[in-house]
């Protein structure tokens, strides 16, 4: 299997026979093996059936069915466990990524890139609710991960397999893929593809996605930077904490030995042993995570980097994995 296209649906009834359309309109001249994934994410409506009666019609099309609504992350979750095509590439199906963008990503990935996310330069949605606040996370968050990537919320993206079988998504940070994707040390690219309108349905994004978004960010962060050293940012802000109150303790001693002043009411004194207690707690929450950490890797075996690829002609040089 050459492609694997994941579709997330959510109530999306009116959109699914034209999506197919034009998915197997731009994907069977490009004379590739392929297979649409559409994983249902609890539609309420008619959406599940729809997808059964194409799925009949059409053996290239595969329908995953969630029991509940348990978000777009898990959706993409789902379809990256279920395809098989060499590369993955994900599409919204509310028409507005539009499936003629395809070829595109596909010509990237044929000079060498493991991700090429669709960048919707000319974006068909309103400013204040929708693009503002997309442009605003997107500064944001490329200023805290460090990962240049302009338009996130594009859900048009190719990923090469071996990427994907890497990731493990939870919560909602499907939004983070590109992010997620670097700790795993990937070569990324955009490319402007079109962005339409969207004709049928309403959309599932809103502003009240903001704080989730945040929340998020700090997630990532810590995984990028501190998932296998939690003790270097939580013993870092236990060190600060303590080395602080100890100032504070030693003022306040100097204060009391040498010039007689009364400290008991002071609430410096208060605020130097709440520091130091703060500071012994953070310290000794960094060790819990270095061993909770250590527990994970090691009862799965699993190893703390990721391999690109291996050159071997001796049949020798393999790693011991036996227990």
């Amino acid at each position: 299997m050459e492609l694997s296209i994941v579709v997330p649906i959510y109530n999306e009834e009116e959109n699914i026979a034209y999506l197919h359309e034009q998915l197997t309109s731009v994907l069977d001249p490009l004379g590739r093996d392929y297979e649409i994934i559409c994983v249902d994410d609890g539609s309420t409506d008619h959406s599940f059936q729809l997808l059964q009666e194409l799925a009949e019609r059409d053996a290239r099309l595969k329908v995953v069915s969630f029991r509940r609504n348990f978000g777009q992350t898990a959706a993409f979750s789902a379809g990256f466990d279920y395809a098989q095509g060499e590369i993955v590439i994900t599409i919204d199906a509310d028409l507005q990524n539009d499936p003629a963008s395809i070829p595109r990503l596909l010509d990237r990935m044929e000079e060498g890139y493991d991700v090429v996310s669709g960048w919707r330069v000319n974006r068909r949605d309103p400013f204040l609710t929708r693009r503002l606040p997309s442009m605003m996370a997107n500064w944001l968050i490329t200023k805290t991960t460090g990962v240049s990537v302009r338009d996130r919320g594009c859900s048009l993206r190719a990923h090469r397999r071996e990427v994907i079988k890497q990731m493990r998504l939870y919560g909602e940070l499907h939004r983070f893929i590109p992010d997620i994707a670097s700790w795993i040390g990937v070569t990324m690219t955009e490319v402007p593809v079109n962005h339409r309108p969207r004709r049928f349905g309403r959309s599932k994004y809103g502003l009240s996605r903001t704080w989730r978004v945040t929340l998020d960010l700090i997630t990532v962060r810590f995984l990028l930077s501190y998932s296998t050293r939690p003790i270097h940012i939580f013993g870092s802000l236990g060190l600060i904490a303590l080395l602080v109150g100890m100032g504070l303790g030693v003022y306040l001693s100097v204060l009391k030995l040498a010039f007689g002043e009364q400290i008991g009411n002071r609430p410096l004194l208060m605020l130097s042993v709440l520091l130091m207690t703060v500071g012994m707690q953070m310290v000794a929450m960094g060790l819990l995570g270095e061993l909770i950490v250590r527990t994970y890797h090691e009862s799965q075996n699993k190893p703390i980097y990721t391999v690109r690829q291996i050159v071997d002609r001796s049949g020798l040089a393999r790693p011991d994995t036996a227990q």
